[in-house]
Protein backbone atom coordinates (compact mmCIF):
# COMPACT_ATOMS: atom_id res chain seq x y z
CA UNK A 1 0.00 0.00 0.00
CA UNK A 2 1.36 3.63 -1.04
CA UNK A 3 1.28 6.64 1.16
CA UNK A 4 -1.45 8.96 0.32
CA UNK A 5 -1.79 12.36 1.00
CA UNK A 6 -5.45 14.14 2.45
CA UNK A 7 -6.93 17.45 3.39
CA UNK A 8 -7.82 17.80 7.44
CA UNK A 9 -11.21 18.81 6.90
CA UNK A 10 -10.45 21.05 10.36
CA UNK A 11 -7.64 22.83 9.52
CA UNK A 12 -7.73 22.83 5.29
CA UNK A 13 -3.57 21.48 5.62
CA UNK A 14 -2.25 18.70 3.60
CA UNK A 15 -1.54 15.56 5.85
CA UNK A 16 0.06 12.01 4.85
CA UNK A 17 -0.78 8.96 5.69
CA UNK A 18 1.83 6.20 5.57
CA UNK A 19 1.74 2.56 4.48
CA UNK A 20 2.37 1.66 8.09
CA UNK A 21 -0.91 3.90 9.41
CA UNK A 22 -3.00 1.66 7.01
CA UNK A 23 -1.77 -1.44 8.21
CA UNK A 24 -2.77 -0.45 12.30
CA UNK A 25 -5.93 1.18 10.99
CA UNK A 26 -6.88 -2.07 9.01
CA UNK A 27 -5.49 -4.08 12.53
CA UNK A 28 -7.89 -2.18 14.38
CA UNK A 29 -10.99 -2.31 11.78
CA UNK A 30 -11.29 1.66 11.65
CA UNK A 31 -11.00 4.05 8.60
CA UNK A 32 -8.53 6.62 8.09
CA UNK A 33 -8.73 9.52 10.18
CA UNK A 34 -10.24 12.61 8.11
CA UNK A 35 -8.12 15.24 11.02
CA UNK A 36 -5.12 15.99 10.73
CA UNK A 37 -2.27 14.66 13.58
CA UNK A 38 -2.25 18.29 15.18
CA UNK A 39 -5.63 18.97 14.73
CA UNK A 40 -6.77 15.47 16.06
CA UNK A 41 -4.18 16.12 18.79
CA UNK A 42 -5.97 18.93 19.41
CA UNK A 43 -9.44 17.24 19.37
CA UNK A 44 -8.62 14.89 22.38
CA UNK A 45 -6.54 17.82 24.25
CA UNK A 46 -10.39 19.97 24.50
CA UNK A 47 -11.65 17.03 26.96
CA UNK A 48 -8.95 17.05 29.68
CA UNK A 49 -9.07 19.29 32.42
CA UNK A 50 -6.28 18.79 34.25
CA UNK A 51 -5.97 21.95 36.74
CA UNK A 52 -8.67 24.32 36.66
CA UNK A 53 -10.86 23.32 39.33
CA UNK A 54 -14.68 24.83 40.77
CA UNK A 55 -16.80 24.78 43.74
CA UNK A 56 -19.60 22.27 43.29
CA UNK A 57 -21.96 20.34 44.74
CA UNK A 58 -22.31 16.44 45.20
CA UNK A 59 -25.84 15.57 43.81
CA UNK A 60 -26.52 12.31 46.26
CA UNK A 61 -25.84 14.33 49.20
CA UNK A 62 -25.45 17.78 48.80
CA UNK A 63 -22.33 18.25 50.27
CA UNK A 64 -20.01 20.89 48.72
CA UNK A 65 -16.49 19.96 46.86
CA UNK A 66 -14.20 20.86 44.95
CA UNK A 67 -14.30 19.90 40.97
CA UNK A 68 -12.82 19.88 37.53
CA UNK A 69 -17.19 20.44 36.47
CA UNK A 70 -18.06 24.01 37.07
CA UNK A 71 -21.09 24.30 38.93
CA UNK A 72 -23.15 25.94 36.19
CA UNK A 73 -22.66 23.09 33.96
CA UNK A 74 -25.47 20.70 33.16
CA UNK A 75 -23.26 17.36 33.92
CA UNK A 76 -24.43 15.45 37.30
CA UNK A 77 -21.94 15.01 39.84
CA UNK A 78 -21.38 12.74 42.88
CA UNK A 79 -18.37 13.11 45.66
CA UNK A 80 -15.90 10.32 44.24
CA UNK A 81 -15.94 8.06 47.34
CA UNK A 82 -19.69 7.71 46.39
CA UNK A 83 -19.11 7.36 42.62
CA UNK A 84 -16.73 4.64 43.50
CA UNK A 85 -19.22 2.61 45.66
CA UNK A 86 -22.11 0.49 44.94
CA UNK A 87 -25.04 2.15 45.85
CA UNK A 88 -26.07 3.20 42.30
CA UNK A 89 -25.54 1.87 39.35
CA UNK A 90 -24.45 3.53 35.70
CA UNK A 91 -26.76 1.45 34.17
CA UNK A 92 -29.91 2.99 35.21
CA UNK A 93 -29.21 5.99 32.97
CA UNK A 94 -28.92 3.61 30.34
CA UNK A 95 -31.07 4.67 27.07
CA UNK A 96 -31.81 2.96 23.91
CA UNK A 97 -30.36 3.78 20.56
CA UNK A 98 -32.24 6.69 18.30
CA UNK A 99 -31.36 6.00 15.04
CA UNK A 100 -33.19 9.04 13.96
CA UNK A 101 -30.49 11.32 15.51
CA UNK A 102 -26.39 11.23 15.20
CA UNK A 103 -24.53 9.12 17.89
CA UNK A 104 -22.68 12.12 19.26
CA UNK A 105 -26.00 14.14 19.96
CA UNK A 106 -27.31 10.90 21.88
CA UNK A 107 -23.53 10.23 23.23
CA UNK A 108 -24.09 14.03 24.67
CA UNK A 109 -27.43 13.20 26.35
CA UNK A 110 -26.13 10.46 28.32
CA UNK A 111 -22.80 11.90 29.28
CA UNK A 112 -25.43 14.78 30.87
CA UNK A 113 -27.38 12.63 33.04
CA UNK A 114 -24.88 10.28 34.31
CA UNK A 115 -22.92 11.03 37.31
CA UNK A 116 -19.40 11.82 36.85
CA UNK A 117 -16.99 11.79 39.82
CA UNK A 118 -15.84 15.44 41.18
CA UNK A 119 -12.37 14.73 40.48
CA UNK A 120 -9.97 11.91 38.41
CA UNK A 121 -8.17 10.34 41.48
CA UNK A 122 -7.38 6.64 42.07
CA UNK A 123 -5.30 5.41 45.23
CA UNK A 124 -4.73 8.22 47.33
CA UNK A 125 -4.65 9.09 50.79
CA UNK A 126 -4.93 12.78 52.43
CA UNK A 127 -4.23 14.03 48.83
CA UNK A 128 -6.23 17.34 48.01
CA UNK A 129 -6.92 18.91 44.56
CA UNK A 130 -5.62 17.00 42.70
CA UNK A 131 -6.51 15.25 39.46
CA UNK A 132 -6.08 12.80 37.09
CA UNK A 133 -3.48 10.99 39.23
CA UNK A 134 -2.84 8.01 41.58
CA UNK A 135 -1.24 6.45 44.32
CA UNK A 136 -0.65 9.68 45.96
CA UNK A 137 0.01 10.35 49.65
CA UNK A 138 -0.03 13.30 51.76
CA UNK A 139 -0.15 16.07 48.16
CA UNK A 140 -1.71 18.93 47.28
CA UNK A 141 -2.48 20.15 44.23
CA UNK A 142 -1.11 17.82 42.14
CA UNK A 143 -1.82 16.80 38.48
CA UNK A 144 -1.76 14.80 35.46
CA UNK A 145 0.87 12.16 37.88
CA UNK A 146 1.25 8.81 39.20
CA UNK A 147 3.03 7.82 42.22
CA UNK A 148 4.22 10.16 45.20
CA UNK A 149 4.29 11.02 48.77
CA UNK A 150 4.25 14.96 49.86
CA UNK A 151 4.12 16.51 46.55
CA UNK A 152 2.70 19.83 45.93
CA UNK A 153 1.88 21.87 42.85
CA UNK A 154 3.15 19.60 40.43
CA UNK A 155 2.08 18.30 37.19
CA UNK A 156 3.43 14.83 35.30
CA UNK A 157 5.21 13.65 38.13
CA UNK A 158 6.15 10.20 38.80
CA UNK A 159 7.51 8.38 41.81
CA UNK A 160 8.79 11.48 43.63
CA UNK A 161 8.66 12.58 47.28
CA UNK A 162 9.21 15.46 49.27
CA UNK A 163 9.06 17.65 46.15
CA UNK A 164 7.34 20.99 44.88
CA UNK A 165 6.56 22.99 41.72
CA UNK A 166 7.67 19.96 39.52
CA UNK A 167 7.22 19.48 35.90
CA UNK A 168 7.62 16.16 33.89
CA UNK A 169 10.01 14.99 36.36
CA UNK A 170 10.73 11.13 37.69
CA UNK A 171 11.75 9.43 41.01
CA UNK A 172 12.87 13.03 42.35
CA UNK A 173 13.58 13.61 46.17
CA UNK A 174 13.45 17.05 47.97
CA UNK A 175 13.15 18.73 44.94
CA UNK A 176 11.82 22.21 43.60
CA UNK A 177 11.06 23.85 40.35
CA UNK A 178 12.36 21.43 38.39
CA UNK A 179 11.70 20.59 34.29
CA UNK A 180 12.42 17.07 32.60
CA UNK A 181 14.17 16.21 35.64
CA UNK A 182 15.22 12.28 36.98
CA UNK A 183 16.41 10.39 39.95
CA UNK A 184 17.32 14.03 41.49
CA UNK A 185 18.16 15.21 45.12
CA UNK A 186 17.78 18.37 46.46
CA UNK A 187 18.15 19.70 43.21
CA UNK A 188 16.37 22.85 42.48
CA UNK A 189 15.47 25.25 39.59
CA UNK A 190 17.13 22.95 36.82
CA UNK A 191 16.16 21.17 33.42
CA UNK A 192 16.71 18.49 31.97
CA UNK A 193 19.11 17.24 35.24
CA UNK A 194 19.66 13.35 35.95
CA UNK A 195 21.30 11.87 38.94
CA UNK A 196 22.30 15.53 40.32
CA UNK A 197 22.66 16.45 44.11
CA UNK A 198 22.12 18.99 46.35
CA UNK A 199 22.88 21.67 43.10
CA UNK A 200 20.85 24.44 41.80
CA UNK A 201 20.20 25.94 38.58
CA UNK A 202 21.62 23.41 35.91
CA UNK A 203 20.22 22.44 32.14
CA UNK A 204 21.44 19.08 30.89
CA UNK A 205 23.83 18.40 33.48
CA UNK A 206 24.19 14.30 34.76
CA UNK A 207 25.86 12.75 37.78
CA UNK A 208 26.77 16.33 39.33
CA UNK A 209 26.63 17.66 42.59
CA UNK A 210 27.11 20.46 44.42
CA UNK A 211 27.05 22.34 41.18
CA UNK A 212 25.44 25.72 40.49
CA UNK A 213 24.54 27.53 37.48
CA UNK A 214 25.66 24.70 34.76
CA UNK A 215 25.12 23.57 31.88
CA UNK A 216 26.22 20.37 29.66
CA UNK A 217 28.31 18.97 32.25
CA UNK A 218 28.91 15.01 33.09
CA UNK A 219 30.17 13.66 36.51
CA UNK A 220 30.83 17.32 37.85
CA UNK A 221 31.46 18.56 41.74
CA UNK A 222 32.12 22.23 42.94
CA UNK A 223 30.99 24.02 39.55
CA UNK A 224 29.83 27.48 39.80
CA UNK A 225 28.76 28.98 36.32
CA UNK A 226 30.66 26.50 34.16
CA UNK A 227 33.59 26.78 36.15
CA UNK A 228 35.29 24.59 38.20
CA UNK A 229 35.54 25.39 42.36
CA UNK A 230 37.78 23.92 45.18
CA UNK A 231 34.94 22.91 47.73
CA UNK A 232 36.02 25.65 50.18
CA UNK A 233 35.47 28.37 47.12
CA UNK A 234 32.46 26.47 46.12
CA UNK A 235 30.85 26.48 49.56
CA UNK A 236 31.86 30.04 49.97
CA UNK A 237 30.03 31.79 46.94
CA UNK A 238 26.99 29.64 47.40
CA UNK A 239 26.66 31.35 50.95
CA UNK A 240 27.53 34.71 49.50
CA UNK A 241 24.50 33.88 46.56
CA UNK A 242 22.14 34.11 49.88
CA UNK A 243 18.89 32.79 47.99
CA UNK A 244 17.03 33.13 50.99
CA UNK A 245 16.64 36.92 49.50
CA UNK A 246 13.63 37.03 46.71
CA UNK A 247 16.01 39.35 44.87
CA UNK A 248 18.98 37.28 44.60
CA UNK A 249 17.39 34.54 43.46
CA UNK A 250 15.95 36.46 40.55
CA UNK A 251 19.09 37.43 39.64
CA UNK A 252 20.13 34.46 39.76
CA UNK A 253 17.25 32.64 37.57
CA UNK A 254 18.11 35.75 35.07
CA UNK A 255 21.83 34.73 34.98
CA UNK A 256 21.25 31.23 34.74
CA UNK A 257 18.39 31.90 31.93
CA UNK A 258 21.22 33.73 30.03
CA UNK A 259 23.93 31.17 30.27
CA UNK A 260 21.56 28.50 29.34
CA UNK A 261 20.74 30.18 25.67
CA UNK A 262 24.76 29.44 25.05
CA UNK A 263 24.66 25.78 26.33
CA UNK A 264 24.29 23.10 23.08
CA UNK A 265 21.37 21.24 22.80
CA UNK A 266 20.81 17.92 21.95
CA UNK A 267 18.85 17.58 18.86
CA UNK A 268 16.17 15.33 20.76
CA UNK A 269 16.12 14.01 24.55
CA UNK A 270 16.13 10.09 23.34
CA UNK A 271 17.84 7.34 25.88
CA UNK A 272 18.50 4.20 24.95
CA UNK A 273 15.84 4.03 22.40
CA UNK A 274 16.16 2.76 18.06
CA UNK A 275 14.14 4.13 15.27
CA UNK A 276 12.53 6.78 17.29
CA UNK A 277 11.06 10.45 16.53
CA UNK A 278 9.94 13.25 19.00
CA UNK A 279 11.29 13.85 22.15
CA UNK A 280 11.88 12.95 25.75
CA UNK A 281 11.99 9.40 24.29
CA UNK A 282 13.40 6.33 27.18
CA UNK A 283 13.58 2.68 26.55
CA UNK A 284 11.65 3.00 23.48
CA UNK A 285 11.45 1.47 19.78
CA UNK A 286 10.01 2.11 16.36
CA UNK A 287 7.50 4.86 18.06
CA UNK A 288 7.55 7.83 15.52
CA UNK A 289 5.76 11.57 16.53
CA UNK A 290 6.37 10.63 20.08
CA UNK A 291 6.66 13.01 23.09
CA UNK A 292 7.56 11.80 26.40
CA UNK A 293 7.28 8.34 26.61
CA UNK A 294 8.64 6.76 30.22
CA UNK A 295 9.83 3.54 28.90
CA UNK A 296 9.40 0.06 27.39
CA UNK A 297 6.94 1.96 24.41
CA UNK A 298 7.23 0.05 21.26
CA UNK A 299 5.81 0.39 17.71
CA UNK A 300 3.34 3.74 18.56
CA UNK A 301 2.80 7.09 16.82
CA UNK A 302 1.44 10.02 17.70
CA UNK A 303 1.67 9.59 21.37
CA UNK A 304 2.07 12.26 24.16
CA UNK A 305 2.91 11.44 28.08
CA UNK A 306 2.77 7.90 28.03
CA UNK A 307 3.51 5.32 31.31
CA UNK A 308 5.71 2.49 30.82
CA UNK A 309 5.02 -0.65 28.38
CA UNK A 310 2.42 0.74 26.06
CA UNK A 311 2.37 -1.32 22.51
CA UNK A 312 1.26 -0.85 18.88
CA UNK A 313 -0.99 2.31 19.66
CA UNK A 314 -1.26 5.36 17.68
CA UNK A 315 -2.82 9.22 19.05
CA UNK A 316 -2.95 9.06 22.79
CA UNK A 317 -2.07 11.39 25.63
CA UNK A 318 -1.93 10.38 29.28
CA UNK A 319 -1.67 6.37 28.25
CA UNK A 320 -0.32 3.28 28.72
CA UNK A 321 0.84 1.02 31.71
CA UNK A 322 1.06 -2.49 29.83
CA UNK A 323 -1.69 -1.66 27.89
CA UNK A 324 -2.22 -2.37 23.86
CA UNK A 325 -4.13 -1.56 20.69
CA UNK A 326 -5.05 1.58 21.56
CA UNK A 327 -5.99 4.59 19.12
CA UNK A 328 -7.27 8.49 19.69
CA UNK A 329 -7.55 8.25 23.96
CA UNK A 330 -7.06 10.35 26.77
CA UNK A 331 -5.88 9.00 30.00
CA UNK A 332 -6.34 5.43 29.05
CA UNK A 333 -4.65 2.10 29.43
CA UNK A 334 -3.70 -0.26 32.69
CA UNK A 335 -3.89 -3.72 31.58
CA UNK A 336 -6.17 -3.01 28.83
CA UNK A 337 -6.10 -3.81 24.70
CA UNK A 338 -8.00 -2.43 21.88
CA UNK A 339 -9.16 1.06 23.69
CA UNK A 340 -10.67 3.02 20.70
CA UNK A 341 -11.81 6.83 20.95
CA UNK A 342 -11.70 6.66 25.16
CA UNK A 343 -11.43 8.93 27.93
CA UNK A 344 -10.15 7.83 31.51
CA UNK A 345 -10.63 4.08 30.83
CA UNK A 346 -8.50 1.49 32.62
CA UNK A 347 -8.31 -2.06 32.82
CA UNK A 348 -11.02 -2.41 29.53
CA UNK A 349 -10.94 -4.60 26.45
CA UNK A 350 -12.93 -3.94 23.45
CA UNK A 351 -14.14 -0.55 24.28
CA UNK A 352 -15.12 2.15 21.96
CA UNK A 353 -16.66 5.27 22.31
CA UNK A 354 -16.70 5.61 26.00
CA UNK A 355 -15.82 8.00 29.10
CA UNK A 356 -14.84 6.83 32.58
CA UNK A 357 -15.21 2.91 32.13
CA UNK A 358 -13.05 0.69 33.79
CA UNK A 359 -12.52 -3.10 34.61
CA UNK A 360 -15.20 -3.42 31.70
CA UNK A 361 -14.94 -5.46 28.07
CA UNK A 362 -17.28 -4.72 25.13
CA UNK A 363 -18.46 -1.66 25.25
CA UNK A 364 -19.75 0.61 22.84
CA UNK A 365 -21.10 4.85 23.97
CA UNK A 366 -20.76 4.39 27.66
CA UNK A 367 -20.22 6.40 30.64
CA UNK A 368 -19.09 5.28 33.64
CA UNK A 369 -19.40 1.60 33.89
CA UNK A 370 -17.39 -0.84 36.20
CA UNK A 371 -17.09 -4.26 35.64
CA UNK A 372 -19.26 -4.69 33.21
CA UNK A 373 -19.45 -6.16 29.41
CA UNK A 374 -21.72 -6.10 26.35
CA UNK A 375 -23.06 -2.71 27.00
CA UNK A 376 -24.82 0.13 24.43
CA UNK A 377 -25.21 4.20 25.86
CA UNK A 378 -25.56 2.27 29.45
CA UNK A 379 -28.05 -0.57 28.42
CA UNK A 380 -27.26 -4.33 29.53
CA UNK A 381 -27.30 -6.45 26.24
CA UNK A 382 -26.69 -9.92 25.38
CA UNK A 383 -23.28 -10.90 23.59
CA UNK A 384 -25.19 -11.14 20.14
CA UNK A 385 -27.19 -8.23 20.74
CA UNK A 386 -24.25 -6.74 21.62
CA UNK A 387 -22.83 -7.31 18.00
CA UNK A 388 -25.82 -7.32 16.07
CA UNK A 389 -26.72 -3.35 17.01
CA UNK A 390 -22.84 -2.38 16.99
CA UNK A 391 -22.86 -3.40 13.57
CA UNK A 392 -26.23 -1.27 13.17
CA UNK A 393 -24.24 1.93 15.09
CA UNK A 394 -21.53 2.00 13.06
CA UNK A 395 -22.96 1.86 9.88
CA UNK A 396 -25.74 4.69 11.10
CA UNK A 397 -22.63 6.89 11.82
CA UNK A 398 -21.59 6.78 8.31
CA UNK A 399 -24.69 7.49 7.02
CA UNK A 400 -26.23 9.92 9.67
CA UNK A 401 -22.68 11.86 11.21
CA UNK A 402 -23.04 14.36 13.14
CA UNK A 403 -21.46 17.91 12.34
CA UNK A 404 -20.29 20.94 14.40
CA UNK A 405 -20.63 24.87 13.91
CA UNK A 406 -17.56 24.61 11.65
CA UNK A 407 -19.07 22.01 9.40
CA UNK A 408 -16.69 19.07 10.35
CA UNK A 409 -18.25 15.36 10.25
CA UNK A 410 -17.81 13.08 12.68
CA UNK A 411 -18.59 9.46 11.09
CA UNK A 412 -17.49 6.26 13.13
CA UNK A 413 -13.52 6.86 13.34
CA UNK A 414 -13.75 10.58 14.59
CA UNK A 415 -12.83 11.14 17.97
CA UNK A 416 -15.36 13.09 20.40
CA UNK A 417 -16.40 16.41 18.91
CA UNK A 418 -14.36 19.41 20.64
CA UNK A 419 -17.71 20.88 21.17
CA UNK A 420 -19.54 18.99 23.12
CA UNK A 421 -16.58 18.32 25.34
CA UNK A 422 -17.99 18.98 28.95
CA UNK A 423 -15.06 21.76 29.83
CA UNK A 424 -14.85 25.30 28.33
CA UNK A 425 -11.62 25.21 25.95
CA UNK A 426 -9.88 27.63 28.34
CA UNK A 427 -9.72 25.14 30.91
CA UNK A 428 -8.19 22.44 28.99
CA UNK A 429 -4.92 21.08 27.98
CA UNK A 430 -5.54 22.15 24.55
CA UNK A 431 -5.26 25.85 26.13
CA UNK A 432 -1.89 25.01 27.27
CA UNK A 433 -0.80 23.81 23.79
CA UNK A 434 -2.87 25.49 21.09
CA UNK A 435 -3.26 28.84 22.70
CA UNK A 436 -6.17 31.27 21.27
CA UNK A 437 -8.06 34.11 22.85
CA UNK A 438 -11.56 33.89 23.84
CA UNK A 439 -13.54 35.69 20.35
CA UNK A 440 -11.81 32.51 18.23
CA UNK A 441 -12.67 30.08 21.09
CA UNK A 442 -16.47 30.81 20.65
CA UNK A 443 -16.11 31.40 16.76
CA UNK A 444 -14.43 27.77 16.35
CA UNK A 445 -17.70 26.48 18.37
CA UNK A 446 -15.56 25.45 21.60
CA UNK A 447 -17.20 26.63 25.08
CA UNK A 448 -15.55 29.63 26.97
CA UNK A 449 -15.70 28.89 30.86
CA UNK A 450 -15.35 32.30 32.71
CA UNK A 451 -13.02 32.56 35.82
CA UNK A 452 -14.98 32.40 38.97
CA UNK A 453 -14.49 35.35 41.61
CA UNK A 454 -12.54 34.25 43.98
CA UNK A 455 -14.30 32.99 47.40
CA UNK A 456 -10.69 35.21 49.48
CA UNK A 457 -9.90 38.92 48.95
CA UNK A 458 -6.04 39.20 49.37
CA UNK A 459 -4.73 40.73 52.30
CA UNK A 460 -1.12 41.52 51.02
CA UNK A 461 0.64 42.00 47.98
CA UNK A 462 3.04 40.06 46.45
CA UNK A 463 5.63 42.97 46.55
CA UNK A 464 4.85 43.68 50.41
CA UNK A 465 6.14 40.29 51.58
CA UNK A 466 9.47 39.70 53.21
CA UNK A 467 12.48 39.62 51.06
CA UNK A 468 14.00 37.10 53.24
CA UNK A 469 12.77 33.81 54.30
CA UNK A 470 14.15 33.81 57.42
CA UNK A 471 11.73 36.95 57.94
CA UNK A 472 9.16 34.80 57.69
CA UNK A 473 7.06 33.10 60.23
CA UNK A 474 3.89 30.74 60.01
CA UNK A 475 2.02 34.57 60.30
CA UNK A 476 2.07 33.87 56.82
CA UNK A 477 -0.01 31.18 56.82
CA UNK A 478 -3.10 33.69 57.59
CA UNK A 479 -2.13 35.73 54.67
CA UNK A 480 -4.46 35.92 51.56
CA UNK A 481 -1.48 36.76 48.44
CA UNK A 482 -2.54 38.50 45.54
CA UNK A 483 -0.52 36.75 42.82
CA UNK A 484 1.97 39.33 40.87
CA UNK A 485 1.27 38.38 37.25
CA UNK A 486 -2.66 37.47 37.34
CA UNK A 487 -3.85 39.25 40.43
CA UNK A 488 -5.45 36.46 41.44
CA UNK A 489 -4.99 35.39 45.23
CA UNK A 490 -3.24 32.80 46.42
CA UNK A 491 -2.01 31.10 49.70
CA UNK A 492 0.81 29.77 51.47
CA UNK A 493 0.08 25.90 52.96
CA UNK A 494 2.34 25.21 56.30
CA UNK A 495 4.50 22.36 54.79
CA UNK A 496 5.20 24.60 51.79
CA UNK A 497 6.57 26.60 54.38
CA UNK A 498 8.92 24.24 56.20
CA UNK A 499 10.43 23.38 52.99
CA UNK A 500 10.83 26.79 51.77
CA UNK A 501 12.63 27.65 55.12
CA UNK A 502 14.53 24.03 55.50
CA UNK A 503 16.09 24.69 52.18
CA UNK A 504 16.75 28.90 52.79
CA UNK A 505 14.47 29.93 49.22
CA UNK A 506 12.58 32.72 49.11
CA UNK A 507 9.00 32.81 48.96
CA UNK A 508 7.14 32.45 45.51
CA UNK A 509 5.00 35.92 43.91
CA UNK A 510 2.77 33.91 41.72
CA UNK A 511 0.29 31.41 42.49
CA UNK A 512 0.80 28.26 41.19
CA UNK A 513 -0.98 28.25 38.28
CA UNK A 514 1.07 30.80 36.86
CA UNK A 515 4.21 29.29 38.22
CA UNK A 516 3.43 26.29 35.92
CA UNK A 517 2.68 28.29 33.17
CA UNK A 518 6.04 29.66 33.48
CA UNK A 519 7.74 26.20 33.62
CA UNK A 520 5.67 24.87 30.59
CA UNK A 521 6.91 27.52 28.08
CA UNK A 522 10.34 25.88 29.04
CA UNK A 523 9.20 22.67 27.49
CA UNK A 524 9.39 22.51 23.76
CA UNK A 525 6.03 21.52 22.04
CA UNK A 526 4.90 17.94 20.27
CA UNK A 527 5.51 18.93 17.39
CA UNK A 528 8.64 18.33 14.87
CA UNK A 529 10.69 20.59 12.11
CA UNK A 530 13.51 19.36 9.72
CA UNK A 531 16.69 20.83 10.48
CA UNK A 532 20.43 20.55 9.77
CA UNK A 533 23.16 19.97 12.47
CA UNK A 534 24.59 23.84 13.77
CA UNK A 535 27.71 22.31 14.58
CA UNK A 536 30.56 24.41 12.76
CA UNK A 537 28.48 27.10 11.51
CA UNK A 538 28.35 30.74 12.07
CA UNK A 539 26.43 30.89 15.04
CA UNK A 540 27.70 27.47 16.93
CA UNK A 541 30.23 28.07 19.50
CA UNK A 542 33.91 26.88 19.14
CA UNK A 543 34.34 23.58 19.38
CA UNK A 544 36.24 22.15 22.18
CA UNK A 545 37.07 18.78 20.33
CA UNK A 546 38.01 17.72 16.77
CA UNK A 547 35.17 16.49 15.05
CA UNK A 548 34.93 14.36 11.75
CA UNK A 549 33.62 17.48 9.90
CA UNK A 550 34.91 20.49 8.14
CA UNK A 551 32.95 23.52 8.12
CA UNK A 552 29.35 23.04 9.45
CA UNK A 553 28.19 19.66 9.83
CA UNK A 554 25.89 17.89 7.00
CA UNK A 555 23.76 15.76 9.46
CA UNK A 556 20.06 16.34 9.59
CA UNK A 557 17.14 15.36 11.96
CA UNK A 558 13.90 16.22 13.62
CA UNK A 559 13.68 18.31 16.28
CA UNK A 560 11.18 19.75 18.51
CA UNK A 561 13.45 23.01 18.03
CA UNK A 562 11.72 25.40 15.48
CA UNK A 563 14.15 26.86 12.82
CA UNK A 564 13.34 30.39 13.79
CA UNK A 565 14.63 29.96 17.76
CA UNK A 566 17.64 30.81 18.85
CA UNK A 567 19.02 28.30 20.81
CA UNK A 568 22.25 25.91 19.60
CA UNK A 569 20.76 22.66 18.27
CA UNK A 570 23.35 19.63 17.26
CA UNK A 571 23.01 16.27 15.81
CA UNK A 572 23.77 13.20 18.43
CA UNK A 573 27.34 12.70 17.25
CA UNK A 574 28.40 16.25 17.47
CA UNK A 575 26.55 16.76 20.80
CA UNK A 576 28.32 13.64 22.04
CA UNK A 577 31.55 14.93 20.79
CA UNK A 578 31.19 18.12 22.89
CA UNK A 579 29.39 16.95 26.10
CA UNK A 580 31.07 13.98 26.66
Amino acid sequence: MKSETKKCQNCKKDFTIEPEDFNFYQKIKVPPPTFCPECRMQRRMAWRNERTLHRNKCAKTGKSLVSCFAADSPFTIFERDIWWGDEWDPRDYGQDYDFNKPFFAQFRELMERTPQPNLFIGKCVNTFYGNYIGEFKNSYLVSASWGGEDVYYSSRVQNSKNCMDMFTSGDCQFCYDDISSSKCYETFFSQYAEACTSSYFLYDCKNCINCFGCTNLRNKSNCMWNEQLTKEAYDKQLKELNLNSFKNLMLAKEKFENLKMKAIRRYANIIRSTNVSGDNIINSDNCQNCFDLFGEVKDCKFITNCAIKFYTSYDGYGVGANSELVYEAMDSGVDASRLLFTLTAWECLNTEYCINCHGSNNLFGCVGLRNKSYCILNKQYTKEEFLKLREEIMKHMMEMPYSDKRGNVYRYGEYFPAEISPFGYNETVARDYFPINKNDIIKNGYKYIEKEKPEYQATRMAKYLPDNIKDTDEQILKEVIECESCRRPFKIIENELIFLKRFNLALPRKCFECRHQERFKKVNPPKLYHRQCMCGGAESPRTTVEHSHSGQCTNEFETSYAPERPEIVYCEKCFQQEVY
